[in-house]
């Protein structure tokens, strides 16, 4: 039984209003996301379908992932996305103390390229209000999402993950994908279908500004 919501409510957006949930733009611009990687195979491959339509995302990375393997992680650089902090052992807020979050964080911001404008998602879309306050402080944009495609998700199918998507995307819509283990058996059929029936619709995709 799934107990998170595809599409994120708008008056969860008003509430929350210091996090980046969507765009709002007239122009048909997609905002797709990555987060968990970089992993070997599988980001490379994310890379290549992206590069067939020349678009552009953002790749929320874990910093031991990023650690480990550095070539793959230097491949989203070389090929232009935009990257964010995923922190650095891919915690969750709700469950760790602030200071050890922040310094997770800050952890794995060291393996980060200086960026003028430094993007984090929390993972799982958990973080406690004090730790959002720091990293806002610490100049951070925290980027949430619009749209999950719910690939992380074992009990859907690839169908039902395109469906998610498809069926709830706007102009300016933050999606969220994971170049992970995880979800690579929904994504790799997945992201090729979104891509090509979003392009054909008439949508750009772009990364994070």
């Amino acid at each position: 039984m799934r107990l998170y919501p595809i599409k994120t409510a708008k008056i969860f957006k008003s509430i929350f209003n210091k996090w980046t949930w969507s765009f709002s733009t007239s122009q048909k611009e997609i905002y797709l996301t990555f987060d968990d990687g970089p992993i070997p195979n599988i980001t490379p491959w994310v890379l290549s379908q992206l590069k067939n339509h020349q678009a552009k995302a953002t790749f929320f990375c874990i910093g031991d992932n990023i650690k480990k393997h550095p070539e793959v992680f230097q491949q989203i650089i070389d090929e232009n996305h935009r990257i964010g902090n995923h922190t650095f052992n891919h915690l969750k807020g709700w469950q760790t103390d602030t200071e050890k979050y922040i310094k997770n964080t800050l952890l794995a911001e060291q393996y980060i390229p200086k960026q003028e404008q430094k993007l984090f998602r929390p993972p799982y879309g958990k973080i406690a209000p004090k730790q959002s306050r720091k990293l806002l402080k610490l100049g951070y944009q925290i980027i949430m999402w619009d749209v999950l495609s719910g690939d992380f998700d074992k009990h859907l199918s690839a169908k039902d993950c395109i469906k998610n998507v498809l069926s709830k995307v706007k102009n300016g819509s933050i999606v969220v994908f994971h170049d992970s283990e995880k979800a690579f058996p929904r994504l790799q059929e997945t992201l090729p279908k979104v891509l090509n029936e979003l392009t054909k619709k008439g949508y750009s995709f772009k990364a994070i500004p």
